[in-house]
């Protein structure tokens, strides 16, 4: 096979792109907002129930290395993207149908049908998120690559924004039937956006025509062999740390604050999916806000997305204390101004951690960029799981303490989440100094450019 190297994407790919992972994001997110929701209230089921669910599937990603680099060797991107879409629809659906079992058929049934799509979900995201980033990383322009990063997130984030907004008015009066109707709906929408988006991006190998041999592929080390070089680099553990801590933080609130809305406020079903809805809605501006920082001069961009980065993080912290303080008062009126507060501090940490991936997936050349992507994927999974997990739990546990005292409960809930967010943002600023001492490094390394994505 002849391998010819390809024009970089434009705005118009890269916006194409981009639909993928609103596709992505409009079926994930009715798993951790509706669904989760139904679980905990309409359900009565332990908050833990949908919090091991989501771990299960975050468990699922750790075959993200894996795959980043079967498309390393391989080298085609769109069958991995179409198929991993397709296997996603599948268990978003299904998700949906666990929830109807439980109410038809009993606990053990609907758990088993559960178990099933959520590791299904684990598998497709995996499966297309890795192959979508690897596609970015090889296909933009080392220019845009921060900029391609911050888009097709925001536009992920558009999705959430989009999907808790429409499906918040259709899933009122809440019935099984109808729970699964909007979310078999959301996911056949997703599957053939996702498909048609990414439909002729990437054009198919075609045999030399010219009676010239090609010249052969370069060797690939075994699996082990490049996950063990790419783990060698020192920024690169030093951001892992960054990364895990602050995704820990913001994993731990997302299956948090739609039951907090429904306990201790008693909001309906529709209302919490259209709070989630203005929690993304903040996300998606910090993420805005972070993308026209990082078009300024370079000169100007280190310093000023290093304090982006941290103060996101501690304007999360302070929000989620907010939370904590209106479940205290019982005061439900800033309930929204307060879900924004903290998407628009989570957006502005997570838009910077973007970039960063971005920058080090494409260094160092494309033979590695599957394999780091699919490493920090790998590494964002496993806080999302063990957050999402530790978060319900927690819930739990202050019930059973406190002696069934839902706005108490939280309030511990959200305080450690705090601390968590605190941390984050001195490791972002460690990351940061870190990398800005790696800019006298040489060119070819793969880290030295790190600091100044990040921070």
């Amino acid at each position: 096979m002849q391998h010819q190297a390809l024009p970089p994407l434009g705005w118009l790919g890269i916006l194409r792109l981009g639909l993928v992972q609103t596709a992505l994001g409009a079926v994930v997110v009715l798993t951790t907002s509706a669904i989760n929701r139904v679980m905990v209230v309409e359900l009565a089921l332990a908050a833990s129930v949908p919090g091991l669910l989501v771990g299960l599937h975050y468990a699922v990603q750790i075959m993200r290395p894996r795959m980043g680099h079967g498309s390393d060797v391989g080298g085609r991107r769109t069958p991995w993207i179409v198929g991993g879409t397709a296997v996603l629809a599948l268990g978003g659906t299904g998700a949906a149908v666990s929830v109807a079992v439980i109410e038809a058929a009993g606990f053990a049934a609907g758990l088993a049908v559960a178990v099933l799509a959520f590791l299904l979900i684990g598998a497709g995201i995996a499966a297309a998120g890795t192959s979508l980033l690897v596609l970015l990383a090889a296909r933009v322009a080392p220019g845009r690559r921060a900029a391609a990063a911050s888009l097709v997130w925001i536009m992920m984030i558009a999705g959430f924004v989009v999907t808790t907004a429409a499906a918040g008015r259709l899933l009122d009066p809440y019935s099984p039937a109808r729970l699964v109707a909007v979310s078999a709906g959301v996911c056949a929408l997703a599957f053939l956006l996702a498909s048609a988006a990414v439909w002729g991006v990437e054009p198919r190998r075609r045999r030399a025509a010219s009676a010239v041999p090609a010249e052969p592929a370069p060797e690939r080390p075994a699996f082990r062999d490049a996950l063990r070089q790419v783990w060698a680099e020192p920024d690169a553990r030093r951001f892992a740390v960054f990364v895990f801590v602050s995704m820990l933080a913001y994993s731990a609130q997302d299956l948090v604050v739609e039951p907090f809305g429904g306990a201790v406020f008693a909001l309906s079903l529709g209302e919490t999916t259209r709070l989630a809805s203005v929690q993304h809605g903040g996300v998606l501006l910090g993420m805005v806000a972070v993308a026209l920082a990082g078009s300024m001069r370079a000169a100007d961009r280190a310093g000023r997305l290093r304090w982006l980065t941290v103060g996101g993080c501690v304007g999360a912290a302070v929000s989620v204390l907010g939370l904590a303080a209106l479940g205290l008062l019982a005061e439900a009126r800033p309930l929204a101004a307060a879900c924004f507060a903290v998407g628009l501090g989570d957006g502005v940490f997570a838009a910077g951690a973007i970039a960063s991936m971005m920058h080090l997936a494409g260094r160092g050349g494309e033979g590695r960029a599957g394999i780091r992507m699919g490493v920090w994927g790998a590494a964002q999974a496993i806080a999302f799981g063990l957050g999402g997990l530790a978060g319900t739990a927690a819930v739990d546990g202050a019930r059973l303490a406190l002696g069934a005292q839902p706005p108490a409960a939280y309030a511990l809930v959200f305080a450690a989440d705090a601390l968590l967010f605190l941390w984050a943002a001195v490791l972002a600023v460690r990351v940061g100094r870190s990398g800005a001492a790696a800019n006298g490094e040489a060119p070819h390394s793969a880290s030295s450019g790190l600091g100044a994505r990040l921070a």
